[in-house]
Order: C-alpha cells, then sequence, then structure tokens
C-alpha cells in the first residue's frame, strides 16, 4: 500500500532544474494526497507561468509513477502565496551559484525599457536613456537582453567591440563616453550571425549577463528587452532587481494595445511601471517648423492614462537620429528634448526599492 511518505521520499529526488536543492526542501510540494487508484499532488511554484513549470510537472509525475501502488499521478500547480514565495526566495538566493562578478557588483537601479510590440523603438529609447543619464555624469550600463535580435552595439561603436576579460568575469565593453556595454552580438564572430536559440539558453545567457559579467559600481544599469511578453522579459522581471520599467508605443492603437498586454505582465509580477514614452510621434518639417503626426494623433495620454502611468514624453521622429544610430554614433546626437524624459525616469526609479533577485 503506497503512502504519504513513499511518495514524498520519491520527491525527495526531484530537483528543481535551476537550483541544487529538491522540490520537497524548496517547500514547492504543498499537499499529497492517496485515493483509491490515484495520487494527487498539489505544487507551488513562485509564479504560475514560470518557463519550468512543465518540466517539474513531467519530472514530479514521473518520480511518483514508478511507485507501486500510486495509480494514475495528477499533478496539480498552484502559485505560491507572498509569504511562500518570500521563503523560496531567500531559500533560492542562499543556493544560487552565480559567478564571483555578481557579488561584487554595485548596481543602484535596475531599468528596463519594454513594448509587447516590435519596431516601436525599444531600443532607440533604451540608448537615449542611456546617453542622457550618462550627460549627467551618471555611471550607466547597458544590458541588450534582446538576445535573437541585438541592436544596441550597432549604436554605439562604429568600428565594432568586444568584451574584455577578467578573473572576475567578462568586462563590457566600453563606449566613447564610458557606457559599459554587453550584448551577444558584441561575442560572435559576425554581427550577421544568427543566435537560433530557444527560450532556456535566452534565459541562462541573459542571467550570465547579468551575474557574470564584472559591470563594477553603476548608477544605473538599462535593460533593453526583446518584443513581446516571453521567456526573456519573464526572466529579467524575476531574477533581476528591477527599480521599474519604462513602455514605449508608437501612436498607432495596435502599438498601444499590444503594450497593456506588457503592463499587464508587469503588473502581474509586482513590477512598478515608471511611465510611457511614445516614440515616432510626430516629424517636424525642416521647412516651417510645423509638426506632421505622420501616424495619427498620438495616444500615448490616453494608453498611459488606462495604465495609471504617467505620460515621460513623446520622442519624434528624426532622419539625424537614424543617420547617427547607423553609424554608431547615437552618444554625438544632441537629444535635447529626452532629458526631461531621463531626468523623470530617473526620479522615480530613484523612488522605488529594488527587487532581491532570485532564479525563477
Amino acid at each position: 500500500m503506497i503512502t504519504t511518505e513513499a511518495v514524498r521520499r520519491a520527491l525527495q529526488g526531484v530537483k528543481h532544474p535551476e537550483l541544487p536543492s529538491n522540490l520537497v526542501e524548496l517547500g514547492m510540494i504543498q499537499d499529497i494526497a492517496l485515493s483509491e487508484g490515484q495520487t494527487l499532488i498539489t505544487v507551488a511554484l513562485p509564479f504560475l507561468n514560470v518557463p519550468i513549470r512543465e518540466e517539474v510537472a513531467r519530472s514530479v509525475e514521473s518520480a511518483v509513477s514508478a511507485l507501486d501502488g500510486a495509480g494514475e499521478v495528477v499533478v496539480q500547480l498552484r502559485e505560491m502565496t507572498p509569504p511562500e514565495r518570500q521563503r523560496f526566495m531567500v531559500l533560492a538566493r542562499q543556493q544560487q551559484q552565480g559567478g564571483m562578478a555578481a557579488h561584487l557588483n554595485d548596481i543602484r537601479h535596475v531599468i528596463a525599457v519594454m513594448s509587447g510590440k516590435g519596431g516601436v523603438g525599444k531600443s532607440l529609447v533604451a540608448s537615449l536613456l542611456a546617453v542622457a543619464l550618462r550627460r549627467e555624469g551618471k555611471r550607466v550600463g547597458i544590458l541588450d537582453a534582446d538576445i535573437t535580435g541585438p541592436s544596441i552595439p550597432k549604436m554605439f561603436f562604429p568600428n565594432g567591440a568586444r568584451p574584455g576579460s577578467s578573473p572576475l568575469g567578462l568586462l563590457p565593453a566600453e563606449t566613447e563616453t564610458g557606457i559599459k556595454v554587453m550584448s551577444i552580438n558584441l561575442l560572435l564572430d559576425s554581427e550577421d550571425q544568427a543566435v537560433v536559440w530557444r527560450g532556456p539558453l535566452i534565459s541562462g545567457a541573459i542571467k550570465q549577463f547579468w551575474g557574470d559579467v564584472f559591470w563594477g559600481d553603476l548608477d544605473y544599469l538599462v535593460v533593453d528587452l526583446p518584443p513581446g511578453t516571453s521567456d526573456a522579459s519573464l526572466t529579467v522581471m524575476q531574477s533581476l532587481p528591477l527599480s521599474g520599467i519604462v513602455l514605449v508605443t508608437s501612436p498607432q492603437d495596435l502599438a498601444g494595445m499590444v503594450v497593456r498586454k506588457a503592463a499587464q505582465m508587469a503588473q502581474h509580477l509586482a513590477v512598478p511601471i515608471l511611465g510611457v514614452v511614445e516614440n515616432m510621434s510626430y516629424a517636424v518639417c525642416p521647412q516651417c517648423g510645423e509638426r506632421l503626426e505622420l501616424f495619427g494623433p498620438s495616444k500615448a495620454g490616453a494608453v498611459a492614462a488606462r495604465l495609471g502611468a504617467p505620460l515621460l514624453g513623446r520622442v519624434p521622429l528624426d532622419p539625424q537620429l537614424s543617420i547617427r544610430c547607423d553609424a554608431g554614433q547615437v552618444e554625438g546626437y544632441r537629444a535635447q528634448g529626452f532629458a526631461p524624459i531621463a531626468e523623470a525616469i530617473a526620479s522615480r526609479a530613484s523612488r522605488v526599492a529594488t527587487r532581491p533577485m532570485f532564479p525563477v
């Protein structure tokens, strides 16, 4: 006759996919219910939509199914309560096997730039934010979390660049003005080389860019996220101590709708939304100075109001900015209108306590 204790012993052999401890030690096995012909196991996850959920469920089912008398094994997943999640975070943080660099870095504020939609200018906004903060004398870095579509190095390094190395870990490449940059494109043989990776590899690379890179002392680390609400965004929101996210949209209704999806993800994961930036908001006629709303009237105010977040500013279309970015000279663009946006972001980020890092 199968017993609850026998099931618990079997589950002690099921390790967390990203931690050295088993699920029992981590407090993830919440309940074991035995009935005739069935074993029901309730597993608590820090968040229901973590990428490892299916792997955990399969491992639990496999371990218990091997027991005589287990019958049908049903795995029920639920989300941890805040106290349970806090305990899990403490245990995970104690067991984290990050590189030496993670313990030596002193990064005061981590700001992610995000949008649910591609092509709205997240990388541009991330770059302008880093440049504006650097002009204010801040120590700034950029972590390019867009592993399969990195564009940050192209904007900053006209002749390419490579990261350095040290006993403490990888050293980020430094731009002309001293912004530290880490991107997968800095590690490839060619900037055109495709990175064809599945989600777990992408998540692992982002974690390495955080924990195995010696960033040193930074006032701000700007994280450029890829479009969407999948593994990369989830990894950043759950693994990095974010001060908050900046949402980037454009005037089209479609962009606003997808941005709301990204905002919903942030709210679900309790990540502060610092505000909304509308890119490609208008163009200025070089002859008469009139503002031309090429993609229709601005909807950023309505989007921000619906999210309960401030509208940080509107960024115009400017051919000179495009030329500068293509030439790797974004630091040479004056971007006077962006300074108030950066100031507002920095001000709001300074009022947010950073969230503790824990593996997903």
